[in-house]
């Protein structure tokens, strides 16, 4: 796992027993008495919790790394209010008989307002407002 310990660890505070290493005998299995069992179950248990926090710091510096790959990857797009952009025509909205030479954007639109989170609301030239919100992974700006 990539906190470096396992599941089983993590929840009962000792490594599992393999049904291996129970029928063939192995120096883990051969020197452990019930006594000595008790005590080490006792000391991982006092240790266990400080393995959780580990592990939860482990996990969240993965997260953070993964996060800064992403957004050093990512192209973020973002329109302003007057904007002018191009809408991604989908194969639903295509008339029946166009074909694949088809063009793919229509448009121009102007950005209305900005409706949430990477969604804009657009309008055409003339002033009519379109129907529903438009994210933007579906619009690409236009020049003139």
């Amino acid at each position: 796992m990539s906190t470096g310990e396992t599941p089983f660890s993590l929840v009962y505070g000792v490594e599992a027993l393999i049904p291996v290493e129970i029928g063939e005998p192995s120096t883990r299995f051969e020197q452990g008495t019930e006594e000595s069992n008790s005590e080490e179950m006792q000391f991982n248990l006092d240790l266990l919790e400080g393995r959780r926090e580990d592990a939860l710091i482990r996990m969240a510096a993965q997260k953070q790394v993964i996060e800064r790959y992403y957004n050093r990857r990512a192209r973020l797009r973002f329109f302003k209010i007057g904007d002018f952009v191009l809408k991604k025509v989908f194969q639903s909205m295509k008339a029946a008989n166009s074909g694949k030479l088809s063009p793919t954007w229509e448009g121009a639109y102007r950005v209305r307002d900005i409706a949430g989170k990477g969604a804009y609301e657009l309008e055409t030239m003339d002033g009519k407002i379109l129907p529903s919100h438009w994210n933007v992974v579906h619009l690409k700006r236009y020049y003139f």
